[in-house]
């Protein structure tokens, strides 16, 4: 009796671990909040080109900041392993200390790692940087 007991709570305890992860798996997330106020400069890196752009006017912030802002992602995979990127994408805040890291790939595509994030409205503003 005692057994079938320990294993219930055993299984009880699995199931509510499997469902917490996948509940915090698939809970949309905001990748960046923070007021453009705060932020005093944006560098990006192109991957591509090898070019990195420093971004400093107030009115390129407020959009680019605004429209990371607004997005909303959901983890897609484990990117531990892939190597290469379109834009690495460094936020400072006005003490100019890094506020945020983190990888834009495509109007979709999000990596900070250790992981990949997907926004389904495919609204980040991705030729802005391109």
């Amino acid at each position: 009796m005692q057994s079938k007991n320990k294993l219930i709570r055993l299984f009880c305890i699995t199931a509510i671990i499997l469902i917490g992860g996948l509940v915090w798996w698939n809970v949309p997330t905001s990748m960046v909040n923070i007021p453009s106020s705060e932020v005093s400069e944006i560098m990006i890196f192109n991957g591509n080109t090898g070019k990195e752009t420093s971004i400093t006017d107030t009115k390129e912030i407020e959009h680019i900041i605004g429209n990371l802002n607004a997005i909303s992602v959901k983890k897609e995979k484990v990117s531990l392993g892939h190597m290469g990127y379109s834009f690495r994408t460094t936020i400072y805040n006005t003490d100019g200390a890094v506020y945020k890291e983190l990888i834009i790939n495509s109007n979709n595509t999000i990596r900070k790692d250790p992981f990949f994030y997907r926004d389904s409205s495919e609204s980040i503003d991705y030729h802005l940087r391109a």
